[in-house]
Order: C-alpha cells, then structure tokens, then sequence
C-alpha cells in the first residue's frame, strides 16, 4: 500500500509550541507515525547521551494513506498550518508519495530503554535489558501513534505517579494512550484502573499493552469514551496528560471525580497555556498541591 509522507517544515522562536500545535494538527487528521524532528535537550542522568543528530532543519513527520480522499485531507491541513503564523509559526508542507514497508517501523530507531524514575525504567520490546532489583520494568510497544513514554510530559507524570499513589488506590486514566500511566500504576500498587481514551486504536493498544506487562485484567477496565461519559465514581488519584485546552474543557468532569484527599495529576501542559489551566482550577474550586516543569512543560498535581 501508498502513502503519502507529510512533512510540516517550520521556522519559529517558539520550538516547544510549534511541536504541540502541529502534533495536534497532525493527530486530528489521524496520522501516523508522527516522528518530530526537533533539537533535544541534554538528557538527565540514566538517559543515553549524543545518541542522536541535531536534525538539519525543524520538521514534524506524518503519514496517511494514499487514496481518493487524501487530497481533501492535504488541503485541510494545509490550510490549517497557514493558521499558525498567528503563533509566530511558519510551515512548509511537503509531500511524498512512500511505501508502507519503507516508514512503518522506521519510529524504532528512537526510542531506547530509559529510566524515567529511580524504580521505574521503560523498555521497548526490540531491546535488552537487564532490571536492578526494584525497578518496575515497563514493557512497550506504544505502536505507530502514540509516544514512547520518555516525552517530559509523559516522564513528569510518571514521576508524579510514583510520589501520589498509595498502594490499594483507585486510579484513573484520562487520555490513556499507549496505557503506560496504567501500567505504572498498576506497578505500583494500584488496584482499581480505568483508562479512557477517544480513539479506538489507543484502547486496543492499551490493552495489549497491559497484558503485556502481566496486569490482571481484574484490575483495570477500558473504555473509548469522553470523561464526562464515564461512570461518576471517584478516585484517589487521576492523570489527565493531554493538551492544556482538553484539561481546561475537561476540569469540571475532573473535580467531580476526584475523591475526598485526593490527588489529580495533570500534565501536557505548555508554559503559554498555563494561566488558562490556573483559571479553570480556580472555577472549579481546585489548588496547586505541587507543581513540576521541564523546559516549556508544566506538570501540576491539584486538591479540592
């Protein structure tokens, strides 16, 4: 099968938020094996170092199939990546026509085993690894579509994970993705999960994911639905890491599930975007309880 490679060039003073803003683009359209092309910062120490080239140029790679229909889609994006001069973002859209054989486990090549936590390492499937012995080994294979897991604003939350939960809690998923965030909880003593997610390819990935980490399927349920569909029991702890105007949209659905000294973790939230999450807290009648960042990401872990 053909498909059409998107490469979204981009010039602007802002890396951190011309990667969100055109991931978020790219993901609308449902593209897959989204690889960004950006500089890296100096890794903390357990990552692996000078690993990877400075990229020649800043771009964000999609792919989707090459049919009837594709050419609407191109335009569509097109005419929405002009939108982003508005943010001081310039994008050159270039498209090639590739193989699927030719791109399709090509995103591999990134992603190494990586220590996240102090207990908590990250191991792809296609490597070696030999566990210290408290480390809660994640096995991944997070698929084409969704991240590795060592992105600061995954890495942030897992942290926040291991700090917040109390063994026997209930835990809540919103926007679960690859299932990682379950996976480190259910490592952790969690013994109650629901993960949700909008796209039916992140819950069945999740759930491959889960067995194949040995989580019981006791455990945890999966749904692909919206948080305000989701039955209205609380938890001791949720983690909503998504965009900062999907938490915004989201807050009021979040505070009704949260449980009375209980914790929500939320993440994928960039600097800019911030005031906007600390308004719709207080709207909510929610505080800051501790605070983390990464470069142009902030992690927040809020209380009634």
């Amino acid at each position: 099968m053909k498909f059409k490679k998107i490469t979204a060039a981009f010039e602007t003073e802002n890396i951190t938020l011309a990667e969100e803003l055109i991931c978020d683009l790219f993901f609308s359209f449902n593209l897959k094996g989204v690889v960004c092309n950006v500089p890296l910062e100096e890794p903390d120490e357990g990552f692996g170092t000078q690993t990877l080239p400075l990229p020649d140029r800043n771009s964000i790679v999609g792919y989707f199939p090459d049919m009837d229909s594709s050419d609407i889609i191109l335009e569509k994006i097109q005419t929405r990546s002009m939108e982003l001069t508005q943010f001081g973002i310039q994008v050159k859209i270039e498209v090639e026509i590739v193989d699927e054989k030719d791109w399709a486990d090509a995103w591999k090549t990134y992603f190494n085993v990586t220590r996240i936590t102090n207990r908590i390492v990250i191991k792809p499937d296609w490597k070696d690894y030999d566990p210290e012995p408290d480390d809660i080994v994640i096995h991944l294979d997070p698929g084409m579509a969704f991240g590795t897991g060592t992105h600061p604003t995954t890495a942030m939350c897992i942290r926040m994970i291991q700090q917040f939960l109390v063994p026997g809690s209930g835990f809540l998923d919103v926007g679960t993705g690859s299932g990682i965030l379950m996976i480190a909880a259910a490592g952790l003593g969690a013994n109650r999960m629901t993960g949700i997610d909008t796209d039916e390819v992140a819950v069945e990935i999740s759930k491959k994911n889960l067995d194949k980490n040995k989580v019981s399927s006791l455990l945890y349920s999966l749904a692909c639905t919206t948080l305000d569909q989701t039955p209205p029991q609380t938890y001791d702890l949720i983690a909503a890491n998504i965009i900062a105007q999907v938490i915004v949209d989201v807050m009021p659905d979040l505070e009704k599930r949260i449980a009375p000294g209980g914790v929500a973790i939320l993440s994928g939230i960039i600097r800019e975007r911030k005031p906007d999450v600390l308004a719709a807290l207080e709207t909510n009648n929610l505080h800051i309880y501790h605070e983390t960042n990464e470069g142009d990401w902030v992690a927040l872990a809020v209380r009634r």
